[in-house]
């Protein structure tokens, strides 16, 4: 056949028939036609592959929706376009410098007639680019403070209503709602989302929203306390918590929140921004909300501290009272000095109203003696005496009973029947809170045997048999669940196993040393590869399928020129039917 002739492909179209004068039968193409051709040739012959690289020149998605980038390592670069219908279905989104395994199709793009890789799916390239991508994640988010332990809130003791954002079907929503059961029971609101996926984080996120958008008193009750719960996994079965959206929800939330996912070996960036973080959903569940019976331990000591405190306080009460009455004076002591004063006093009254008597007739006498009046005027001047005499006997009178009167007041109010019915109050008083004390110690004690009584009539030993008995059958049901499964973990490794040895089997050099082929290394163990890497004189070994022979390299040529290499057999090397290879065995590399 003409080496000039070529041969067209079935998918192009007829091209035109070639010129008269052209003076060859090569079929002429257009550009697009060509174009064309490259491409279904591209994606017929590739289909589906694994692609692993380096992201470069990522800008984020385009107007259109579309995402443009390219993947490159250290000898190599292909471009790579994600469609927007796919964009929304990526596992993880591609960031500058990120190492990723893409899968998707080879194609070309004829308006460039350049090849590229339309991804389908794409995952990190192994834990380490996954980790970095973490930790760089962190470290951002720690920078602007969403961690800060200023940001963290005290749980509440009490909730009354408790919100869960996990999935409805799986365990971990069962366990917790047994521990509210065994601990507390309170109301539990659970908002269904996914918790792995795509798309879960959205539904994460939109779930710590919502409970924070709940208005108090509505129709809906807002939750004292958000807990975000998944059962253990992967970092990749985890990677929906160590998305920036869920991490801000929950920082920004104010509703305190509890972390419950994965185990304790388990972390996610939630875990960080979460007011508190729970080794185990179950655990989460035990700190949302506080024992009943410890509880009821911690009313009863409660209880007891407050009936003896009151106990001790009236009993210093009684003991200051009558230390009090011991140290008062007796009412006689009291009244003696105010009734010897006014004693003295009315006695210097009756001397002092005799003096100003005396001292006032005799005056008046004198004024009488030195001046002569006539009778009338002696008349009316005894009138006045006698009217001043009487309004002074008045006066007299008056003041003297106003002190007995006083005395009188003063006496009865220094009476010691006043102090004993103010005695006989206080200790009436005293009796009634004495009484009162003993019949609220007797009604507290009434209501503490009562629920002792109650707690005792469900502690009876035929319910907690039955619930043995139902753990009993718990556990039986989960260790046959654990022998089956262990049974197909083993039978799997060991067809995996199975598996590996038969392609190692095939795979290795073994094999091909049997078919009559020969392993040539030189004196420190290397492979030989090119008779151009052997000296004349140089120490060899060779390895058959049977046995290894030690020669020595006598004289190196080219291929071309005759024989690779000669060798003769060292003093120890095995019979020359051994060592001597058939002239048309080929080389192994």
């Amino acid at each position: 056949m003409d080496p000039t002739t070529h041969k067209k492909d079935d998918s192009l179209a007829s091209p035109p028939s070639p010129p008269e004068n052209s003076g060859n039968n090569v079929a002429e193409f257009t550009v697009s036609e060509l174009s064309n051709a490259v491409k279904r040739a591209l994606e017929d012959g590739f289909g589906h592959v694994r692609l692993r690289g380096e992201v470069s020149g990522y800008r984020g998605p385009h107007a259109s929706g579309h995402c443009y980038f390219s993947l490159k390592d250290d000898k190599a670069k292909i471009d790579a376009v994600v469609w927007r219908g796919n964009w929304s279905r990526l596992k993880i989104k591609p960031e500058e410098g990120m190492e990723v395994i893409a899968t998707g199709k080879i194609s070309s793009f004829p308006g460039s007639s350049k090849y590229q890789i339309v991804i389908e799916s794409l995952e990190p390239a192994g834990l380490g680019a996954l980790m970095a991508q973490l930790e760089e994640r962190k470290r951002r988010l720690t920078a602007e403070g969403l961690f800060a332990d200023e940001r963290k809130r005290k749980l509440p003791f009490l909730p009354r209503v408790v919100g869960i954002v996990t999935s409805p079907t799986g365990a971990v929503i069962r366990d917790m709602l047994h521990g509210f059961r065994e601990r507390f029971p309170t109301r539990v609101i659970i908002w269904p989302v996914r918790v792995q996926g795509d798309g879960s984080a959205a539904e994460v996120a939109a779930a710590v929203r919502g409970f924070n958008a709940l208005q108090p008193g509505g129709p809906i009750p807002r939750p004292d306390v958000l807990i975000v719960a998944r059962g253990g996994g992967s970092l990749e079965d985890l990677w929906g918590f160590n998305d920036e959206m869920v991490v801000r929800a929950v920082a920004g939330s104010t509703i305190p929140v509890i972390s419950a996912v994965g185990h304790e070996t388990d972390w996610t960036l939630v875990d960080l921004a979460a007011d508190a973080r729970a080794p185990t959903p179950t655990k989460a569940a035990e700190w949302a909300v506080p024992k009943y019976s410890d509880l009821l331990d911690q009313t009863g000591k409660l209880g007891l501290r407050l009936g003896v405190a009151v106990r001790r306080l009236l009993e210093a009460l009684r003991r200051d009272l009558r230390s009090a009455e011991r140290g008062l004076p007796r009412a006689e002591d009291l009244a003696a000095l105010p009734r010897q004063r006014l004693d003295h006093i009315a006695h210097r009254l009756d001397g002092a109203l005799r003096t100003r008597v005396q001292r006032s007739h005799t005056r008046f006498l004198q004024i009488a003696g030195r001046l002569p009046t006539p009778r009338s005027l002696v008349v009316h001047q005894r009138q006045r005496m006698n009217a001043t005499g009487l309004r002074l006997g008045r006066a007299l009178f008056a003041n003297t009973q106003a002190h007995h009167t006083r005395h009188v007041r003063i006496a009865s109010r220094l009476h010691q029947r006043l102090l004993e019915a103010r005695f006989a109050r206080a200790a009436d008083r005293l009796d009634g809170l004495a009484r009162r004390a003993r019949e609220c110690l007797a009604k507290t004690a009434s209501v503490r045997r009562a629920r002792l009584e109650r707690a005792s009539g469900r502690l009876q030993p035929a319910p907690i048999r039955h619930r043995v008995e139902r753990a009993g059958e718990r556990l039986d049901t989960l260790a046959r669940r654990v022998e089956r499964a262990m049974a197909a973990r083993i039978s799997q490794h060991r067809n995996t196993l199975d598996g590996q040895a038969k392609l190692l089997a095939s795979l290795g050099y073994h094999s091909v040393l049997a078919r009559g082929f020969a392993l040539v290394r030189n004196a420190d163990g290397a492979t030989v590869r090119s008779a151009h890497a052997l000296s004349p004189g140089q120490a060899l070994d060779i390895e058959f399928a049977d046995g290894r022979v030690q020669v020595e390299a006598k004289a190196v040529t080219k291929s071309g020129d005759g024989a690779a290499a000669t060798a003769k057999t060292a003093e120890k090397g095995p019979p020359a039917s051994q060592k001597r290879p058939s002239k048309d065995q080929g080389s192994l590399f």
